[in-house]
């Protein structure tokens, strides 16, 4: 408990040298990849090993690069394969990818999750399929207004399926918000179980989630209500195009992002959540914020109450 307590503290307090390096590795570092070529030893299931060429990047995030190896194939590639990281940076991220593979094999194959292909050696990372997509996140903020009441209802639905499923498997994901879901044309796929945990405690990622997607009246420590919390906000964005206590967008400044951490916070944590009267499936997110549920099944079961009354 103390453990994660300290760990979120602590990225406060490094979020803006965090932030520095981000648009440093941005500006420089992404034309480099662009521009890079080079053939990678793949361990595949079965331990045959192939190789692959890397090319496009198509997106860094705060510990990986996603680069497109093939026709529906990408490459997950921690950041520290091409850069120079503090040791503590680095063994994060080393553990966060240790983590990720052991928790997708435990998850195996499913509808509602990005598929798993394999482990690439040279360079390290891990083998994935590629989403046409992108993450929903980035298309609802591009997207603001626009999305059918039908999409956002099947949207809804998948992204509880997938959770349902994961811990069905043992599995709590723990980081859970947009970004986390993938599109494959109109149906979402779970990814990023970097921060994961299991249920008998074999494993832990160690994350927990965002602010806005985040009950801090609730032990620092993961469980399946932290997902079904997550799940709230989740189902909450998909409807209203933004995060809880926010409007449509993206951050524009570290600053706006911790007011908004502070804010949301102190809101939730005095058991205050935004009204969700005027939106169908509003009584389910409540739900999830307040700890009514029990099982993301119970979750489903609503969901499908509310699409029937939507028609």
């Amino acid at each position: 408990m103390y453990a994660y307590a300290l760990n979120r503290i602590l990225s406060w307090w490094v979020y803006p040298f965090h932030a520095l390096f981000s648009v440093v590795r941005r500006i420089f570092l992404l034309p480099f990849l662009r521009a890079r070529r080079s053939v990678a030893d793949v361990e595949r299931p079965g331990n045959q090993t192939t190789q692959l060429l890397c090319g496009e990047v198509l997106g860094i995030g705060s510990t990986a690069s996603i680069i497109r190896v093939g026709s529906g194939t990408v490459l997950k590639s921690p950041h520290y394969a091409r850069t120079q990281l503090s040791k503590e940076t680095f063994e994060e991220i080393k553990k966060s990818f240790k983590v990720e593979e052991e928790i997708i094999s435990i998850l195996g194959t499913h509808p509602r999750i990005i598929q798993f292909l394999g482990v690439s050696q040279d360079p390290p990372g891990l083998l994935l399929a590629e989403a046409c997509g992108g993450n929903l996140q980035t298309y609802l903020d591009q997207h603001v207004g626009m999305t059918s009441l039908a999409l956002r209802l099947r949207w809804c639905s998948q992204s509880a399926e997938a959770i349902a499923f994961i811990h069905q498997k043992g599995v709590i994901h723990s980081d859970l918000r947009l970004d986390c879901y993938l599109l494959q044309h109109n149906d979402l796929l779970l990814c990023d179980f970097g921060g994961s945990s299991t249920t008998s405690g074999s494993i832990d990622g160690g994350h927990l989630p965002d602010s806005g997607f985040f009950n801090p009246n609730k032990p620092w420590v993961s469980t399946r209500e932290i997902d079904i919390f997550s799940l709230g906000s989740v189902l909450y964005t998909i409807m209203t195009d933004h995060w809880p206590y926010r409007s449509p967008g993206p951050f524009t400044s570290m600053q706006e992002k911790e007011l908004y951490s502070n804010t949301v916070d102190e809101l939730f944590g005095s058991n205050k959540f935004p009204s969700t009267d005027n939106l169908i499936g509003g009584h389910v997110m409540q739900r999830c914020w307040e700890g009514q549920y029990d099982r993301v099944e119970e979750i489903l079961h609503d969901q499908a109450s509310c699409a029937v009354d939507s028609v």
